[in-house]
């Protein structure tokens, strides 16, 4: 097979050729955009990562960046790495909920800047807390079992039940607004789509147990910037943790966004509350990290060349269109 393989990191090219020793890949550094003349009708497989566009022009020429009504028009199988990073993201909300719980970043910072006093660094204990888990799915359920080892009361909202799985794990269902007024802690773990879009809002933000704290390991616009904004101000949150923000990308280059000849105004504004989040002392944001550990990359190089040997043999497999 011939294949194109877009990739950031140079190491991934001997690893993937070690694995497909038989077939014919051109390799390129960085996404498919950074190469726009390129063209190759013989080419049997695109292996693009998530930040990679393939539209309609790109066809012609964590699977929300792919046209799949153009590539079921074309007849192209669109498959994707469904599982790789449940126990992985799961790790990295506690990683956070830690920090923010034992002022760990704020101790860090005052050591490295000479002082060495606990004073005005006390935290508060998970154990006894109630977690509210909003998505019970591959990762939320990893995040049921981290929060049950600490000795916390767990709260779970999904749109579908499992009451066998609610029971095995010891946490209890209950409505998002339930779930919200009753968490000391909310930790987000839904996929990013139009239901999910803004499902923490002005409208329900509101609702949260006075001085609770929000994580955010999901999808940046799964909350509305505005609103959280308005909830820290407001006390409402006590803090948060982020591992995504709304309209991260265009905090990349936000001359370009602010100079452009017709500015969005809504993403202007997010941009600068973005900053505001940023320089919040009880806010923690990390980029887009949750997934990064050498376990779960190689977990995704290798379901990817099992998918390129299905696809070879004639049996596509983790196929999306």
């Amino acid at each position: 097979m011939k294949i194109h393989y877009f990739s950031g990191e140079a190491w991934e090219e001997a690893y993937v050729k070690a694995k497909l020793p038989d077939e014919e890949i051109t390799f390129h550094e960085g996404s498919l955009a950074a190469f726009p003349e390129l063209t190759d009708p013989d080419a049997d497989v695109l292996c693009t990562f998530i930040e990679s566009k393939i539209g309609e022009e790109e066809l012609s020429t964590g699977y929300d960046h792919i046209d799949l009504n153009t590539a079921k028009a074309r007849g192209i199988a669109v498959v994707n790495v469904p599982f790789y990073g449940e126990n992985t993201v799961a790790e990295f909300t506690f990683a956070l909920l830690l920090a923010l719980s034992r002022r760990v970043i704020d101790a860090d910072e005052r050591v490295r800047d000479g002082a060495f006093s606990p004073s005005g660094l006390r935290g508060f204990d998970l154990a006894g807390k109630t977690i509210g888990v909003v998505g019970c799915g591959h990762i939320g359920v990893h995040a049921i079992r981290m929060a049950n080892g600490f000795g916390m009361k767990v709260l779970g909202f999904d749109v579908t039940r499992n009451d066998d799985l609610a029971k095995t794990l010891n946490f209890t269902y209950a409505t998002l607004p339930e779930l919200l007024a009753a968490s000391d802690i909310v930790t987000l773990h839904v996929p990013y789509n139009a239901h999910t879009h803004h499902l923490i809002n002005k409208e329900n933000i509101g609702s949260f147990k006075k001085g609770a704290y929000l994580i955010n390991t999901s999808r940046g616009a799964v909350v509305e910037t505005d609103a959280l904004v308005e909830a820290l101000k407001s006390g409402t949150l006590a803090g948060a943790a982020l591992d995504v923000l709304e309209e991260e990308g265009d905090m990349n280059d936000e001359a370009a966004l602010l100079t452009a000849p017709h500015p969005n105004a809504e993403a202007i504004r997010t941009a600068l509350e973005n900053h505001y989040l940023i320089e919040h002392p009880r806010v923690i944001v990390t980029p887009h990290l949750a997934f990064n550990t050498t376990e779960a990359v190689e977990r995704i190089l290798n379901t990817t060349i099992e998918n390129i040997k299905s696809f070879g043999a004639g049996s596509p497999t983790n196929i999306v269109s």
